[in-house]
């Protein structure tokens, strides 16, 4: 009969069991305060959304058309050579919506309905107009490779509720990773059990998974209990291997998924008016909605940190406008608007969405000048981001960029303070909320950032 996790540990040698024992307790800490969220789906634009396109209108872009505008400095081209001092006004029109009038791009048309959930922060910054180092920084709170990612710090401030699946989810979009690949869902410094399982867009939805041919659960079940028998074993002998209990865990982890997740992913259980309003029957949505659906059956059975990717690993398939902007945001926008906006409808009525925290945002922004002739470079100086859903203000704006869209102005919002507001929202005081490494207490907001109290 297998024994239950605690008494296994508590069994396995003083050392190896006191060791476990004091991870699981820095698993399961008590929240610093009542929580106002349970879980967390971020909708990830990877490539950088172009904000005066979407959520940020910029009138002033019409009057300076094709001319230098004020704000721009060479230096903070990332293509130098090819982007322009010169104003490059939207293509797309914005209207009000909603009773709060939220000004929406017609980019967003479904989306645009639910004007009134959205608290949209107009004033992000960020310190890289890189990529990779600002999908770490995104990610984990920090330019630079090594260091946990935001999922990884919410599973081991609270911990799961469900057993059976894995705190920390990642759905990829079907043109695969972006760049940095692993790093963006990785563990860091803490215990393996923390990092992001990434399920598939298409296909089995977790690589590896299935039981190999000719192997039934029962044999299953016998080679796992002589493998626990075997690393029982070891871990008498060698107490000091804090890996090893990573190891024991995935094990046991991926043998409850093998019964468990074919149920969660198996989307022909939800009605076909539910795939139908995620867009799973058309073509242009079905993807990025299979993995919004997918996110909701998540958080409803209690995993704690989704992240959907919308963008591949190639810029063409991704929200990295450099040349056709026009082309590149009707794209990903047609992919994404129904799905999102089902997402936030499928959740009030299910009664989730005050328990469940919606982002959505990418690692930068893109300079409203242009980049030859119809595209538009990365800015990470002033960028929108949205919230919807529990603890946060809804049908508001909050911060502003310049007149241009160029660089956040008013009530600027760090990465930091995102992530220090969204611990706030989990129940967590960021600056207490630290893992030891290295001789060093080490936190997600590094050694700043502010709960933004105004959205809130």
């Amino acid at each position: 009969m297998w024994t239950d996790r605690r008494t296994f540990l508590k069994t396995a040698g003083a050392g190896f069991g006191a060791l476990a024992a004091n991870t699981i307790l820095a698993s399961e800490q008590p929240s610093h305060f009542t929580p106002r969220v349970d879980s967390v789906i971020f909708l990830f634009m990877y490539g950088g959304p172009s904000q005066v396109d979407t959520f940020d209108p910029k009138p002033a872009l019409e009057k300076w058309a094709g001319k230098p505008i004020p704000a721009y400095r060479e230096e903070d081209s990332f293509f130098t050579g090819q982007t322009k001092p010169t104003a490059m006004p939207s293509p797309w029109k914005f209207q009000r919506h909603g009773q709060s009038g939220l000004e929406i791009s017609e980019l967003y048309p479904c989306l645009a309905r639910h004007a009134d959930d959205l608290c949209v922060i107009r004033s992000l910054h960020a310190d890289s107009n890189n990529h990779g180092p600002a999908l770490n920084q995104m990610n984990s709170g920090f330019v630079l490779q090594g260091h946990p990612t935001m999922g990884s710090w919410i599973t081991y401030g609270l911990g799961s509720t469900n057993r059976n699946l894995p705190g920390y989810v990642v759905l990829l979009d079907r043109n695969g990773a972006p760049v940095n690949g692993v790093l963006n869902w990785s563990n860091g410094f803490m215990p393996a059990r923390y990092q992001g399982v990434p399920f598939r867009s298409s296909g089995t939805p977790i690589a590896n998974l299935g039981l190999a041919r000719g192997v039934s659960m029962d044999d299953q079940r016998s080679r796992l209990r002589l493998l626990k028998s075997f690393n029982r074993e070891y871990a008498g002998r060698h107490p000091a291997d804090s890996a090893l209990n990573a190891r024991i865990e995935s094990y046991e982890l991926a043998y409850r998924m093998q019964m468990h997740a074919p149920e969660v992913t198996d989307l022909s259980r939800e009605s076909e008016t539910t795939r139908s309003a995620y867009g799973l029957d058309r073509e242009t949505s079905k993807y990025f909605g299979r993995n919004c659906l997918l996110a909701r059956r998540l958080v409803e059975r209690g995993v704690r940190f989704v992240q959907v990717y919308s963008g591949g690993n190639e810029g063409p398939s991704a929200w990295d406008a450099h040349k056709d902007l026009k082309g590149n945001h009707t794209r990903q926008c047609a992919q994404t608007d129904q799905p999102i906006a089902a997402l936030l409808m499928d959740l009030k009525q299910r009664g989730l969405l005050d328990r469940t925290l919606v982002i959505w945002g990418g690692e930068f922004g893109r300079l409203p000048t242009h980049q030859g002739s119809d595209g538009r470079d990365h800015n990470p100086f002033g960028f929108t981001m949205w919230l919807a859903g529990g603890g946060v203000r809804r049908g508001m704006t909050f911060g502003a960029t310049d007149e241009f869209g160029y660089r956040a102005e008013a009530d600027k919002v760090h990465v930091h303070d995102l992530h220090a507001t969204v611990l706030h929202l989990l129940g967590f005081d960021h600056e207490r909320l630290t893992y030891r490494h290295n001789g060093r207490d080490f936190r997600l907001t590094d050694v700043a950032g502010r709960v933004v109290g105004e959205i809130l």
